[in-house]
């Protein structure tokens, strides 16, 4: 069986009539003609009927094209790999990142990193931290962001960060005066928590249970991007990661230190014993600047804006 008769079955299949597909493979009407019939021929199926001048599928056709159709995108990933690898060379850098760092920092983290100016191809992801580790096992990443929440026995990994959370609320709270947050202010008003197994959180209730005192939210979610949305519209305040709400500040939040002291850690995860690119390297180097400026950043709203100790 010749593969030229197939892929002009596909064409045919996709473009309706020989014409169309003879302009599709840029071939002569006739051409087309005689690769269906000869396709017909090796293979001993009838694979269309001739009716009125033209060519209707038949049952057999239409069964063949899903097989012909998965093999031909196995050969159009490796023709955009190929055209991946002409452009870039071997300058792929496919990372992932949990919610908290991805939808804020990390964009800024890349944009610093200047793709324009660099011969590289970047594939960037926002999934759960389960999700980061099982892809970086899986050799489907060059490095991942992931919470503290979760055992990484068997990857390289380092500790990327780790800050003290922030309660956030809106700025008609009745504590948005207040410039430090106690734990009696966590359960006199309504708390929105994040959801029972994130690592934050267990360290927040661990805490609040030494002065033997207990958290009792009015709703819990998975995510600190959700916490500073409920906050914002008045639900009520909530811990969230203080990278992940500087983003929210523009939007009129407030955001307060606690008495006591819960962190957020988040992990660079790697694949072990498999070194990283230049580039990868150098993407590590830019968004551990970035993080700098971040904390830096943090630091000037907590300690000098007005209200804010």
């Amino acid at each position: 069986m010749d593969m030229r008769d197939i892929q002009v079955f596909r064409a045919v299949m996709r473009a309706g009539t020989t014409s169309k597909a003879a302009a599709l493979l840029n071939v002569s009407q006739p051409a087309v003609s005689q690769s269906i019939r000869k396709l017909e021929t090796t293979s001993e199926l009838r694979l269309f009927e001739r009716t009125r001048g033209r060519l209707v599928p038949t049952q057999e056709a239409l069964a063949l094209i899903e097989e012909v159709d998965r093999c031909f995108a196995g050969f159009e990933m490796i023709e955009h790999r190929i055209r991946s690898l002409r452009s870039y060379g071997l300058g792929r850098l496919a990372i992932a990142s949990f919610p908290a760092l991805g939808n804020g920092f990390m964009p800024r983290s890349v944009a610093a990193f200047g793709l324009e100016r660099r011969r590289v191809q970047m594939s960037f992801q926002i999934m759960s931290s389960r999700e980061v580790l099982q892809q970086v096992s899986a050799g489907q990443l060059d490095f991942g962001l992931m919470a503290d929440e979760l055992s990484v026995a068997g990857l390289e990994h380092s500790q990327f960060m780790s800050v003290p959370g922030v309660i956030v609320m809106h700025d008609k709270h009745p504590l948005a005066g207040k410039s430090l947050i106690t734990s009696d202010d966590l359960l006199e008003h309504a708390f929105v928590a994040l959801n029972p197994e994130d690592a934050s959180r267990r360290r927040l209730e661990q805490a609040l249970i030494l002065e033997g005192k207990v958290l009792h939210p009015v709703l819990e979610t998975p995510y600190s991007n959700s916490v500073c949305e409920f906050a914002l519209r008045g639900v009520g305040m909530g811990m969230a990661h203080p990278i992940l709400a500087l983003d929210y500040v523009t939007r009129g939040l407030k955001l307060k230190p606690m008495q006591i002291p819960v962190s957020f850690t988040a992990l660079l995860v790697f694949r072990p014993g498999i070194p990283l690119s230049e580039n990868a390297k150098e993407m590590l180097r830019v968004m551990r600047i970035q993080m700098e400026s971040d904390l830096n950043a943090l630091r000037q709203l907590l300690h000098q804006r007005p209200g804010i100790a």
